[in-house]
């Protein structure tokens, strides 16, 4: 009757825990999902390619800043207490998640539009920097000794739930609405972020319901907390010891694994591979889904035969099996291998349309789109997009279609009658505007977005699949593996440092630094560079982590941790 009393207090101390954290991973999350959008919004039209990369480097800002949240908020967590520290860090990133989504854009307010999300971020990160090592140390101080591994692993969960949550609501909300309401300025891609208040009040009314941790209501009953978390954690020989090794042996590479499989594999498949939009996330859903179990499955695997050889196996195997992975995404997508497959009767030109630039009147992109068919079902579709230089300022007035005449070297006239793409909301007029072209660019923008085949479909969700498993390796066992190390009265801000700045800068800075190395391969003869030299960041942080680990981590489990 006990061991069935404790198993229901313990569900209700996890059900409380993990839904709050797992709507801070949420809210921290929608961010990166959206940072195509976020990009074109936020950062002039002219930025081209460094908007994302901008865009990048504030998502990888609220990563950076998380260990300065662990030092702030560990520190009260272990003064005043763990429950009201992680509500308090929970109402801080609803609110400024809330906030992003009504920030006007870059064509409204100019730069402050990115500063105001940078800073908006940035409050993102510091709280976020507070809820992991409160949640985590909250649950294992209710936990059993024995069981300790599998009930934290719950919390391990939220990270990738919160993920699987934002790309569910970002992917139906699209479906309703439809590409281009979706993405225009105030369309649905800021929905997400609004949603998050609902999902944070509801957290914050369980929350409140919480009693504290036992263990160290027991030490302020016996006046026994710290009165200065920091100095005890960091300056004291043996712990800052501990915070070391917790860092560069367990959890700097757990973070680059967790990172590549699941944040940068979406990056790639869609940026690399030019995968669409929803085949790109509804693969990293299925695979979410089927590998969430294993969190729970190597936690409980870590109560017996201990955490460091189950987190060390799973760097291991990331370290092995990622280039060739990826390297299989590529192939799967490259139209080169699939030539023999191209099913002619079922490829299509759809009709060009004008787009006018928004500031220069004698300036405008022309867009062809080509649908490339294959006989297994894919379909490649490739946009050229041609700029186009007018000999007269454009007034589009009540013009839906455009005439565009060039004369020729042989003195002949070329005409050629399109669309005029109007902004969202508006209605294209019904008169045809007459232009004459004084030049068209040399290199048209090529872009490609691959609807995927169901063979192949399913091919990459189980390499994917088979990346999160390996953040189950190393991710299930970490929130046990962290408590154990460090004393019950400084644990909040002892192991909230060594987890955040493992995750939170070496994991958090993979889809940037990844892009970025990518970027500095790219040469005139090769512009796509190498596209899996991102790939060498990750397998060098879980190498060097694996050796460290392997010679300096324990493997015995500490079952008093009431210390």
């Amino acid at each position: 009757m006990n061991d069935l009393n404790e198993t229901k207090g313990i569900g209700k101390v996890i059900a409380a825990s993990s839904v709050g954290t797992l709507i801070e991973w949420y809210d921290f999350y929608i961010f990166g999902m959206l940072a195509t959008i976020i990009a074109k919004h936020f950062f002039p039209e002219e930025a081209g390619a460094s908007a994302l990369l901008s865009t990048l480097a504030i998502f990888a800002a609220g990563f950076i800043v998380r260990p300065f949240g662990a030092l702030v908020f560990g520190r009260l967590g272990d003064i005043v207490g763990r429950k009201y520290t992680f509500l308090l860090t929970l109402v801080l990133m609803g609110g400024s998640t809330f906030a992003i989504g009504l920030v006007p854009g870059y064509k409204s307010i100019g730069w402050a539009a990115p500063l105001l999300v940078l800073l908006l971020r940035l409050i993102q990160g510091l709280a976020l920097g507070g809820e992991y090592g409160g949640a985590a140390t909250y649950v294992a101080e209710h936990a059993p000794a024995k069981r300790r591994g599998y009930y934290t692993s719950w919390i391990q969960t939220t990270a990738t739930l919160g993920l699987f949550l934002a790309l569910g609501i970002i992917i139906l909300i699209r479906m309703g609405q439809g590409v281009d309401q979706f993405g225009s300025e105030w369309g649905g891609w800021r929905y997400p972020f609004w949603i998050s208040s609902i999902l944070v009040a509801l957290s914050v009314y369980i929350r409140l319901k919480m009693q504290e941790s036992p263990l160290f209501s027991a030490l302020k009953k016996e006046g026994k907390t710290s009165t200065n978390p920091l100095k005890e954690s960091f300056a004291h020989r043996g712990n800052f010891k501990m915070v070391l090794m917790a860092l560069f042996g367990a959890v700097m590479g757990q973070g680059v694994i967790w990172y590549t499989g699941q944040f940068y594999a979406q990056s790639f498949i869609e940026n690399v591979c030019k995968v669409n939009f929803v085949d790109s996330r509804n693969i990293i859903l299925f695979a979410i889904l089927f590998a969430t179990p294993f969190f729970v499955v190597f936690g409980a695997m870590s109560d017996k035969v201990g955490r460091k050889w189950v987190m060390l196996s799973g760097m291991l195997l990331g370290v092995i099996c990622y280039r060739p992975i990826y390297r299989g995404f590529m192939e799967w997508t490259s139209a080169s291998s699939r030539t023999e497959k191209i099913d002619l009767a079922s490829c299509k030109a759809h009709e060009s349309v004008f787009t006018p630039d928004s500031k220069d009147k004698k300036k405008g992109y022309l867009a062809t789109k080509v649908d490339t068919a294959y006989t297994d079902g894919a379909i490649f579709t490739y946009t050229k997009t041609d700029t186009i230089y007018l000999s007269q300022e454009f007034v589009q007035g009540n013009a839906g279609m455009v005439a565009f005449t060039r004369a020729k070297a042989d003195s002949t006239v070329d005409s050629l009658v399109v669309k005029i793409k109007v902004p969202y909301g508006k209605t294209a007029g019904t008169e045809t505007a007459m232009l004459d072209v004084a030049r068209i660019s040399v290199k048209p923008a090529v872009i490609a977005e691959k609807s995927l085949d169901s063979n192949t479909f399913w091919k990459m969700i189980l390499f994917v699949f088979v990346q999160i498993l390996f953040v189950t390796m190393v991710y299930g066992p970490i929130a046990a593996f962290l408590v154990e190390l460090f004393p019950t009265k400084i644990r909040y801000t002892s192991m909230s440092l060594p987890y955040h700045i493992g995750n939170g800068i070496f994991g958090g800075l993979v889809p940037f630094l990844a892009t970025l190395i990518v970027e500095y391969t790219k040469t005139p003869e090769k512009p796509a560079g190498d596209p899996l030299a991102g790939l060498w960041y990750p397998i060098g942080v879980a190498s060097v982590c694996f050796v460290i680990g392997a010679i300096y981590l324990s493997n015995k489990i500490d079952e008093d941790v009431m210390d």
